[in-house]
């Protein structure tokens, strides 16, 4: 008697190795790999373009690897309950799998769609790979949520030891009877799946994933030291690939922490890589218990801050031309990449909020639709804490300046140069404050501030000091 099929609904979790979802329904016998394009999951924070395109291209990459061994991906379209059920009558499965997402719309969807397929007799089997903790059990000694990293960083320690990585099956057997499918080319075509392309720059899929971590495990060592240097292609890139699950975040705190063990001179990066990957955590975790903060700051008072209309500013920044190198080489590259390196995002965003006074839910509406590594919880902790609004927040008076930001970790202007050619000729000592720089030295660079590069959008001296002005008032409140 043969054993009925089981569907794997991929959807965060697009790998064949270490993938217990995969694997259970593998387990089983025969199995029946879907996605669904649908567009009834996430009404408020749809997929922007550059996630849709990693999207398209991952789910490429997916198949290809599930026809090496013998399966391939079914793409359905339209409601998921519906379309799992009809994918079930059509090919005999009485049992439908996927991997736990924790962003709180998703979450409600994925349970509403649970109910549906057991009201008509299908089994439901969850699995969490996407996280290494779940967020349900991490409570602090009065039993509430934390809300700062430390604390919830060491309570983490304590329960994380994820199991050595398993290897993709080898074979995947498809049952004899199949559901209709799309083209996985199709998908492409679909509304909402048609974003910039990034192929120059990313290798989306698990095999782009596998690359990236090889690469970084070359350089670990180094991470400590260089992670906050942009002009230095030494942080991993491994962002778009965790939030897709091309690899899972168990498989990379095994490599690393394995490197940890052996190579002493990798442990001091290792270490800070890992404390990257609970910050990683973290953010799940805060947006799990305070689903509210995607749209509103955790610390209420900052409801009455006195954020600025300012439309026009707010276009300057999104396309690089704040007059402030940094700034615009990281919004720059940005569109360009569909990536930012993070001390620039922090600098980016803290121009935003604090110098120009724009919502922090602007920026992190822009970064949501121009990141191909667009990750809600993780989108939403560092816009506030950029802010000083959420958990664990930048304390209200930090106010990066980008003139000193520039020179601290791009010492050289090699990152400026790149994204911001008009700068190329820019000697290192003037090129993240051209605003300064000698007549001659303009000249000399063939730099015609205000028209070949734009002047500063705002003064950051005056700006600083009209935003500790603004955090005063709400403060005393």
């Amino acid at each position: 008697m043969s054993i009925p099929a089981a569907i794997v609904w991929f959807r965060n979790d697009l790998r064949l190795a270490d993938n217990p979802t995969f694997a259970a329904a593998c387990e089983r016998g025969s199995v029946v790999p879907v996605f669904i394009v649908q567009t009834d999951e996430n009404k408020h924070w749809s997929r922007g373009g550059a996630s849709c395109w990693w999207l398209s291209q991952s789910l490429r990459s997916l198949d290809t690897d599930l026809r090496s061994r013998g399966g391939r991906l079914f793409v359905l379209k339209g409601g998921a309950g519906r379309k799992l059920i009809e994918a079930a009558s059509a090919s005999g499965a009485d049992t439908v799998c996927w991997t736990e997402r924790w962003e709180p719309e998703l979450s409600a969807f994925d349970r509403m769609v649970q109910d549906e397929l057991e009201s008509v007799g299908l089994r439901v089997e969850v699995f969490n790979s996407h996280l290494l903790a779940d967020p349900a059990r991490l409570v602090n000694l009065s039993g509430s949520a934390y809300r700062v990293f430390t604390p919830f960083y060491n309570a983490c320690l304590e329960i994380i030891s994820p199991a050595p990585p398993k290897p993709a099956p080898e074979v995947v057997r498809l049952p004899d009877s199949l559901p209709e499918s799309f083209s996985v080319d199709e998908i492409a075509s679909f509304s909402g799946f048609i974003p910039s392309n990034h192929t120059d720059c990313w290798t989306p899929g698990e095999k782009g994933a596998l690359e990236k971590i090889s690469k970084f495990i070359d350089s670990a060592a180094r991470y400590a030291d260089a992670r906050d240097r942009p002009d230095l292609d030494l942080t991993s890139r491994l962002s778009p690939h965790l939030h897709f699950g091309e690899i899972s975040v168990s498989q990379v705190w095994h490599e690393v922490s394995m490197l940890r063990s052996r190579d002493e001179s990798a442990a001091e990066g290792c270490s800070a890589f890992l404390r990257q990957l609970c910050w990683r955590e973290f953010g799940y975790y805060l947006l799990h218990h305070f689903p509210e903060t995607t749209e509103r700051p955790l610390r209420p008072e900052f409801e009455k801050f006195p954020w600025a209309d300012d439309s026009e500013s707010f276009n300057l920044w999104c396309n690089g031309l704040t007059g402030y190198p940094l700034v615009d080489a990281g919004m720059r590259e940005l569109k360009h990449t569909g990536w930012m390196h993070n001390r620039v995002r922090l600098a980016a965003a803290s121009f935003l909020v604090k110098d120009l006074l724009i919502p922090w839910q602007q920026g992190a509406r822009w970064f949501w639709d121009m990141l191909v590594d667009a990750d809600l919880a993780n989108n939403t902790l560092g816009w506030q804490w950029t802010a000083g609004c959420g958990a664990d927040a930048a304390p209200y008076f930090r106010i990066f300046n980008p003139v000193l930001q520039g020179m601290k970790f791009d010492p050289d202007g090699d990152y400026v140069r790149r994204w911001v050619p008009e700068l190329a000729r820019m000697p290192a000592e003037w090129i993240h404050r051209p605003f300064d720089a000698p007549l001659s030295v303009l000249m000399d660079s063939g730099l015609d501030l205000g028209k070949t590069y734009p002047m500063p959008v705002v003064d950051h001296s005056f700006a600083r000091e009209r935003a500790l002005a603004a955090f005063s008032r709400i403060r005393q409140r």
